[in-house]
């Protein structure tokens, strides 16, 4: 006798989720007041912020994001150079040091990303409107521009305070069929050919970027991060966000912001808070799957060699591309945040082969971000660093960890919302991928849908990377449990 499924309201358990995490799913009265009481500044001193409401700038994210962080613009220079400028919302122009908003934003220090309900990092009416690049509205930025040779290095930067127009609000997944002509061109486009420039130039700019940054060694990975489909406010399945043309082009341009930024401040002989991902500490079993597929890499960690692997897997098998990417970011590691200071060596972030690297571009949804941009404002108009050492280091330790339970949540909120999916699926048999392996439980993911359970036996011998039959045996939709047991292919 089948058991009778019981219904359970994903964004309660999501906010239940939030709290056992830490994190605050609701923000308090004082912030609401605060937000109250906010209003866009309607008078611009244009002697101090650079006036670039002409240039033809256009936002690309998600089709559903409010919350528009950056807008970008591009142009050919001679010579076969060319010169792009991302604006960045300046949210510390409402969100003061200090505010009841801003120790709310700093208690999570990241938006929370569950497929039933979203908790912003900033409340709503800021996120969404205030401090968000919204369309045919006037924002002040922090604006990055940067000459780009026709290698794809970075020649030279300039980093001010710009006053900003967003002229199109569109969305990744319209923009890349348009351009690989699987689709129509975005209706907001239609009529203005400029931004329809725009787009097509950034787009080769983006290429060089990424050209040259794969020659330096950073990795071509590609993985299948599920996203929830919903009817009337429940989940009816869970479908793979691919990565495009148009994500691409934002990761690209947004690398040479954070690169740039985290020069400035280093010339500026200022501390930054910098993002870092550490030579993989598993690189001798990364070797050894590379070997697996016949490919000899060193004995010590080089970003080159690796990504040589990766792009002939790619151009190999790219059906299975996405589980060889997963595992690979497995045995990387998780990105932290640290404080560097003047004169010392950059760790630098292993995965994109750059030295100096910070986050910058997305202060409503992030707190490093901000923090930054408070750091980058004092040097600007002279005033004391907004914070002490100490507080940076506290921070860089807070903030890697909130990030990590964020992380958590998120996690088992996907697998709350696939337990809802697999319920009627108990016994039934899947391929799988081991991605993790420890003492605390070996872990593997299966494909349709796109989740990742427990291993709960037959985990002996395994180790990340492993592809092996599982059969589902256990769902709990509260707990965010999926289980599985090996079995014979």
């Amino acid at each position: 006798m089948k058991k009778a499924h019981i219904s359970i309201d994903l964004k309660s358990l999501a906010k239940q989720t939030m709290l056992e995490h830490g994190l605050l799913p609701d923000y308090p009265l004082s912030v609401a007041r605060e937000v109250d009481q906010m209003r866009l500044p309607t008078d611009f001193d244009l002697t101090k912020i650079k006036d670039l409401r002409h240039l033809d700038w256009f936002s690309l994210d998600n089709h559903d994001s409010k919350d528009l962080d950056q807008l970008t613009y591009a142009e050919k220079l001679p010579d076969n150079r060319y010169r792009i400028y991302i604006a960045i919302a300046d949210v510390d122009s409402l969100v003061k040091k200090g505010s009841a908003v801003d120790h709310y934003a700093q208690a999570n220090t990241t938006s929370v990303y569950t497929p039933t309900k979203i908790f912003p990092m900033l409340p709503e009416k800021l996120s969404t409107n205030l401090t968000s690049l919204n369309e045919n509205e006037d924002r002040i930025s922090i604006t990055v521009e940067a000459d780009i040779a026709e290698t794809g290095e970075l020649a030279d930067f300039r980093i001010y305070r710009a006053l900003v127009n967003n002229k199109a609000k569109l969305a990744y997944n319209g923009v890349s069929d348009w351009l690989d002509e699987k689709g129509p061109m975005p209706e907001r486009i239609k009529n203005n050919p400029k931004i329809q420039e725009q787009i097509r130039l950034q787009d080769l700019i983006a290429q060089i970027l990424r050209k040259k940054r794969h020659n330096e060694g950073a990795l071509t990975l590609m993985t299948i991060e599920p996203y929830a489909v919903l009817e009337n406010e429940k989940i009816v399945d869970l479908k793979p966000l691919l990565r495009n043309r148009g994500r691409d082009l934002i990761e690209d341009y947004m690398i040479v912001a954070n690169c740039s930024i985290a020069l400035f401040l280093k010339k500026s002989l200022k501390p930054s808070f910098r993002r870092v991902v550490r030579t993989p500490k598993r690189w001798d079993r990364i070797v050894e799957i590379a070997k697996q597929y016949g490919f000899d890499l060193p004995s010590e960690p080089d970003a080159k060699d690796l990504d040589k692997f990766l792009q002939n897997r790619i151009e190999t098998d790219p059906d299975h591309f996405p589980d060889l990417s997963l595992t690979i970011i497995k045995l990387l590691g998780n990105g932290e945040y640290i404080v560097e200071y003047p004169g010392q060596p950059p760790i630098g972030h292993f995965g994109l082969a750059v030295k100096e690297y910070t986050h910058s571009t997305a202060p409503n949804r992030r707190y490093p971000d901000l923090i930054t941009q408070r750091i980058l404002k004092s040097i600007f108009i002279h005033i004391q660093e907004p914070y002490s050492n100490a507080e940076l280091e506290h921070l860089a330790q807070h903030c890697t960890q909130k990030e990590d339970d964020a992380e958590k949540v998120e996690r088992k909120m996907k697998k709350s919302a696939a337990c809802v999916l697999l319920s009627p699926k108990i016994n039934q048999q899947f391929d799988g991928l081991v991605t993790g392996a420890s003492e605390k439980g070996t872990w593997v993911r299966v494909l349709e849908p796109p989740v990742e359970g427990k291993l709960i036996r037959g985990f002996e011998h395994v180790d990340v990377g492993d592809r092996i039959r599982v059969k589902l045996v256990h769902v709990d939709v509260e707990k965010g449990f999926i289980d599985f047991v090996r079995v014979e292919k």
